[in-house]
């Protein structure tokens, strides 16, 4: 499943209680289409149950995560811990080719990162000035999450400028 970012995501928003097909499209923002296909390849693998109930307004499908599933997406979020202690140390190194060439290496994680709060936003900001890079050339523009508006640190209304809005009453 490393070749697969997006089922670790899916994984994850079920454990975390999306357990239908809509809750977990929207926590995920992952197209309909792909998202179907992804929890079909999760089912075939042991990942997830797929449980059909009877609701009031008619049959109710929910999802939940296996112990087979829940054992893999924990195994898949150590891996990116030390995907990100690996950009860490690399930025620590200040060496620049090496940070480039590894998250160039490593783009379809980012969002995974992202969505489990494994990257530090502070860290990953100074990781993108010390590249001269932007938010959007790592990830999807609709995969980047609220708050994190490419890499500029400070956010909000002309934060770019270098200067702080503060209102002494003068």
């Amino acid at each position: 499943m490393e070749s697969e970012p997006k089922d670790v995501m899916v994984l994850g928003a079920i454990k975390g209680g999306a357990k239908k097909f809509d809750k977990i499209k929207n926590k995920t923002k992952i197209d309909p289409e792909e998202l179907n296909q992804i929890l079909e390849r999760l089912e075939n693998r042991g990942l997830i149950r797929v449980e059909t109930k009877k609701g009031l307004f008619g049959p109710k499908v929910e999802m939940s995560v296996t112990e087979k599933g829940e054992k893999e997406m924990q195994e898949r979020i150590h891996e990116l811990e030390g995907n990100w202690n690996q950009m860490n140390t690399l930025l620590k190194s200040g060496d620049k080719q090496k940070l480039q060439q590894y998250m160039d290496d490593n783009k379809s994680i980012l969002p995974t990162m992202f969505f489990f709060g494994i990257i530090d936003m502070i860290m990953f900001s100074t990781m993108l000035g010390f590249l001269g890079s932007q938010m959007t050339d790592y990830m999807p523009a609709d995969q980047i999450p609220e708050g994190a508006d490419g890499g500029d640190a400070g956010g909000g209304e002309g934060a770019g400028d270098g200067g702080f809005d503060i209102d002494i009453g003068f």
